[in-house]
């Protein structure tokens, strides 16, 4: 894995969509200037809530904030992927992006389970301060309708119908006896 030292600021008047697949493909550009003959790929994940995006929490305070009003709500979450082909003399010859979005559904939460995931520190670099993919992000959803994979960053199911088409040559092929 090779992280991206792009800028993540956007304009807020977007779509959701069209954020995450904009920083996206703006980090698998940046990270493509580092390779040849290479399939890059760069994703981001931003909350949605009622139409307002979520991104990292700035302090304790905020991550606070963020996760009260989430509790007992249902809110969006979108993935943008961004894939960056490379050739040898280190040109992308070909991009594409798309995004996947999921509905999360959190239970009503209690402010103590709120103070101790922030205590552990695990909301502080996730977008609407949780991960799903943590011990407390985990048990504060109660539904989710959609893709679990984007909610933890990348649409697997999505990402695999894109590159049949975009770059099969990437994907493992049967053995044939």
């Amino acid at each position: 894995m090779h992280p991206s030292s792009v800028d993540e600021s956007f304009n807020p008047e977007l779509k959701a969509n069209n954020i995450v697949q904009q920083l996206a493909l703006r980090k698998a550009k940046d990270v493509a200037a580092q390779f040849k003959d290479a399939l890059i790929i760069g994703a981001d994940t931003i909350v949605a809530s009622e139409d307002e995006i979520l991104t990292k929490p700035q302090d304790a305070r905020d991550a606070k904030n963020m996760l009260s009003r989430l509790s007992g709500e249902t809110h969006q979450v979108y993935t943008g992927v961004g894939l960056c082909k490379v050739d040898s003399q280190n040109n992308i010859t070909k991009s594409i992006t798309f995004f996947e979005r999921t509905n999360v559904t959190f239970g009503a939460l209690k402010p103590d389970d709120i103070d101790a995931y922030i205590a552990s520190g695990s909301p502080m670099d996730k977008a609407g301060g949780y991960g799903i993919q943590d011990d407390f992000g985990a048990i504060f959803v109660k539904k989710i309708e959609g893709d679990f994979y984007n909610v933890v960053g990348l649409p697997l199911h999505s990402f695999y119908e894109v590159m049949r088409s975009f770059a099969p040559e990437y994907l493992l092929k049967a053995k044939a006896d």
